[in-house]
């Protein structure tokens, strides 16, 4: 029944688009007629997507939903490839049939420079620094991290994401200027009011969802107005929830995924800003709003098939498809910013933030390594010292009484012993 719903449905949508070119006359546009094809083309492959993919693990408002934005993923990992096949220049053109302003270098906007928060040199208005730093990405951070937050669940993953982020700034200021930014900017205005406060109150949703009953009801089995409105907001919401219990620490295989999962999350952060700068797209064109709307959705289905992977492997015992494909758009995004200018990617760090960032390497080498290698082997030692400690003991204590039962009672800490090393 399925297939055949989606094959009606792809009779109807390319017989209503052959209508409507039989129509009118066909304009003697090249470009025109290119662009009209490929947007009905895009069309008719997210309808087959949407009826056919398959489901992901949200079921609301409706798996159509999220089947759609699968789509959309292979859509847009498909231009990428094809951006990443052109030359420079070409590339940077072609985005001017996306919209004729773009194809223009653009300069970057420097955040540094005065990092007065107090200028007494201005008497007109001495906080102005301040209000210069409040821009629309203020609310962009904050919503940013509120949704991210909803994805990750859990706090301590989000604040070193935030935090790292941070870092990743003072070490590239020297490529971008759009990283130079106050020490006020990067620690009070970003990490504390904009992320922090996004991080608490996602945290405060996670909780109200957490604790939420999950009971659901028909819509037409609702007797008052009130109870369908309520109904129909609540189709909004997850169907049931799963709390998101990473525990890094517990083993190598998760410890190695937490680390994985952060370092994605931090390239695809740097690739929204480098993308802008190498396809010379401004800050607050659409492209890079609907490229993070685009990550906010496929980035929950995505961290969810990642969690169920790790935490039941035997259930899934496969990564999800679409983890694979925002792993893959943001390996494609990287090898664009390559090609497209390697002489900022190449311009050598600073020496000492070098230097800082083989310390923080070497430190989590050498935590990693003794907490799953060289911890385990000394509680081992430890466990068969003891062992052998209480077998002397008891033994000792046989000898001292003397009631000649001390063969016997050896003979049964010996198969305590091999009960416990069993």
């Amino acid at each position: 029944f399925r297939r055949a719903h989606t094959l009606t449905v792809l009779f109807i949508l390319t017989c209503a688009l052959g209508y409507v070119t039989l129509l009118e006359e066909t304009p003697q546009d090249t470009a025109y007629n290119t662009k009209r094809g490929i947007v009905a083309s895009i069309l008719v492959f997210l309808c087959f997507g949407v009826t056919q993919a398959k489901d992901g693990p949200f079921s609301r408002p409706h798996p159509a939903y999220w089947r759609f934005w699968l789509c959309v993923s292979v859509v847009y990992e498909l231009f990428l490839i094809f951006i990443l096949f052109q030359t420079v220049q070409d590339g940077r053109q072609f985005m001017k049939y996306i919209d004729p302003h773009l194809g223009v270098p653009l300069p970057e906007r420097d955040y540094g420079g005065n990092c007065l928060i107090y200028d007494p040199g201005n008497e007109t208005d001495p906080f102005h620094n301040i209000w210069d730093k409040l821009d629309g990405f203020v609310p962009a951070h904050f919503f940013g991290w509120y949704l991210k937050t909803l994805m990750i669940r859990d706090w301590w993953m989000c604040m070193i994401i935030s935090v790292m982020f941070e870092f990743l700034e003072y070490s590239l200021e020297h490529q971008l200027p759009n990283f130079s930014e106050c020490w006020w900017d990067h620690w009070i205005m970003d990490v504390i009011l904009c992320n922090g406060l996004g991080i608490y109150c996602g945290m405060k949703t996670l909780s109200w969802l957490s604790l939420k009953t999950y009971k659901w009801q028909g819509l037409w089995n609702i007797p008052t107005y009130k109870g369908k409105m309520k109904r129909i907001v609540f189709q909004f919401t997850p169907y049931s929830w799963v709390k998101f219990e990473w525990k890094p620490a517990s083993s190598l295989r998760r410890w190695l995924a937490v680390c994985g999962i952060i370092f994605v999350f931090l390239l695809a952060e740097l690739n929204t800003f480098y993308l802008k700068f190498v396809l010379w797209m401004p800050p607050e064109h659409y492209l890079v709003l609907l490229r993070l709307v685009f990550f906010v959705n496929v980035g929950g289905v995505a961290m969810r098939e990642i969690y169920d992977f790790m935490d039941d492997p035997k259930f899934h015992k496969k990564l999800g498809q679409q983890a694979w494909l925002v792993a893959a758009i943001t390996a494609t995004e990287f090898l664009i910013v390559v090609k497209y200018d390697p002489y900022t990617l190449t311009l050598s760090l600073p020496f000492y933030i070098t230097q800082c960032w083989m310390l923080g390497i070497i430190l989590v080498l050498t935590w990693t390594a003794w907490r799953f290698f060289i911890r385990d082997i000394t509680l081992r030692y430890k466990e068969i010292r003891r062992q052998k400690q209480e077998h002397k003991y008891e033994k000792d204590k046989c000898l001292s009484n003397g009631d000649g039962h001390s063969s016997i009672l050896d003979e049964q800490i010996g198969n305590k012993l091999r009960e416990r090393k069993l």
